[in-house]
């Protein structure tokens, strides 16, 4: 019996997770994917927004603003990347010029900091591959960037470490509610928990509807997106926005936390809660598009390109309700769901204190993780000592991003564990690199296959059926 199972193992279920996990609580946190960020959490803008789009007094806009405040330290605490390089919203006419001043005065009232309309004198000098046709842009010096799958890694093993449970492969197909407890079923398997947190995307509105809540319905809006080379991690150093309209934020030009190059996405809504294929037709528009804003992008260093779902609710603002006793709808969370999600568990876990959950901290709660990334960052005599006490880490599998063996090892070992090479490739960065994978991959199956004692066949790429190899190329004699 747990006292709260979360439903949902991206950022939001994650952060809701990690807050709880402060308490003398026995959590569970259930996840239908093999491995956790595997929804609009690993495909998405990876951008800590400063909150001056969202409208005024709805929870986006609060939530958002508090939450892009909070962001600093919580990714500090739990080792993630992070850069507070700035946003710009740019403009081309005076009809953008209206728009950016009521973004301007919304972001006032939202509490945003540092807000200001710059002119084109100014703007090229912060960015000098700045478009030729842009006028003039709303400068949001508090706009910043992250990894969002790193941060839902850390969060979730977090909470591991402090005693939460994961349970992923489990697809919720069922939840009855009983006196004191809910039972929530996954096939033959069931948990059962006091109070239920309903974290589950673009599927968080079938959860409500197994307790009778049919008041929202959540459809995907699909975005593609193209990702360029290190070598173009420089084209820009702020994040660059179109004026926004009512489908988005339209096509941001942003580099990374890694030094990469992030253009997209696409917005294009949709009933297929599933399907994250790209299109071959989406490639030249979003340069197209991209080069409105950014001059100089080499079209030829795309490496790689995908497509994330974002949950979009019917209300136009975060469906965060308790339609019944015990149970706490985090619904609806698109963006700007990155940057409020730590507000967002701090606000939910609220609601739950108000519906009856016994809140009493632990005294020997871990708030801190060690960085999945420590390795590459540690000087030369830190590397020293490392290699001296684990030589694992003197070993270099991804020649592209400077991957050694030992930090793959530690993905694989350390909760919430890499189970496949995307699992690998998103806690440590093999794979990601120029060639793909295409040098590392082989090696890294074999410390697959060996730490999770498998046979080399049966490794996958993202889990399922997806078996990189089919077997041996010859057979021994």
């Amino acid at each position: 019996m747990y006292d709260v199972a979360v439903i949902g193992a991206g950022v939001v279920g994650a952060m809701i997770a990690r807050e709880l996990a402060a308490y003398k609580l026995n959590i569970c946190i259930l996840e239908k994917e093999h491995d956790v960020a595997m929804g609009a959490t690993k495909a998405n803008s990876a951008i800590v927004h400063a909150g001056f789009d969202a409208k005024e007094g709805s929870l986006k806009a609060k939530l958002n603003v508090k939450g892009s405040k909070m962001m600093e330290n919580v990714t500090h605490e739990l080792g993630v990347k992070y850069r507070r390089n700035g946003s710009l919203v740019v403009g081309f006419n005076e009809e953008d010029r209206v728009t950016l001043e009521t973004l301007l005065e919304r972001g006032k009232t939202n509490g945003v900091e540092g807000l200001e309309i710059i002119e084109r004198d100014r703007l090229t000098v912060l960015e000098p591959n700045i478009a030729d046709g842009v006028k003039c842009a709303l400068y949001a010096p508090t706009g910043a960037i992250v990894c969002p799958y790193e941060l839902t890694v850390a969060a979730i093993g977090n909470a591991m470490d402090n005693g939460a449970k994961l349970k992923c492969s489990f697809p919720v197909t069922t939840i009855t509610a009983h006196e004191d407890f809910y039972e929530i079923s996954s096939g033959n398997d069931t948990v059962k928990a006091r109070f239920i947190v309903n974290a589950a995307g673009v599927y968080s509105d079938a959860v409500a509807r197994m307790i009778g809540d049919d008041t929202f319905t959540v459809h995907p809006r699909r975005g593609e997106y193209l990702v360029l080379d290190k070598e173009c991690g420089n084209t820009v150093s702020h994040t660059i926005f179109m004026t926004p309209s009512k489908m988005g934020k339209g096509i941001l030009v942003s580099p990374t936390v890694d030094n990469n190059l992030l253009l997209g996405p696409t917005a294009v809504d949709t009933v297929d809660k599933d399907d994250k294929s790209t299109t071959p037709e989406f490639f030249t528009s979003i340069f197209d598009i991209a080069a409105k804003t950014v001059k100089n992008i080499p079209r030829n260093k795309t490496i790689t390109s995908f497509c994330g779902l974002r949950a979009v609710g019917d209300t136009g603002d975060f469906i965060i309700t308790s339609p019944r006793e015990h149970f706490i709808n985090a619904a609806g969370i698109e963006s700007p769901g990155l940057s409020a999600s730590p507000a967002i568990a701090e606000y939910v876990r609220e609601l739950l204190g108000s519906d009856g959950l016994k809140l009493e901290k632990k005294e020997d709660h871990v708030r801190t993780r060690r960085p999945m990334h420590a390795f590459r960052e540690a000087n030369i005599d830190e590397k020293n000592r490392m290699i001296k006490e684990n030589p694992a880490y003197g070993r270099i599998v991804c020649r592209c991003e400077g991957v050694t063996e030992g930090e793959i090892l530690d993905a694989i070992r350390t909760n919430p564990r890499a189970t496949d090479l995307d699992g690998v490739k998103r806690r440590t960065r093999a794979q990601m690199g120029r060639c793909q994978g295409g040098f590392c991959s082989p090696y890294i199956i074999e410390l697959l296959s060996r730490e999770l004692d498998i046979p080399y066949e049966n490794v996958t790429k993202f889990g399922g059926e997806s078996n990189v190899a089919l077997g041996k190329t010859k057979e021994d004699k």
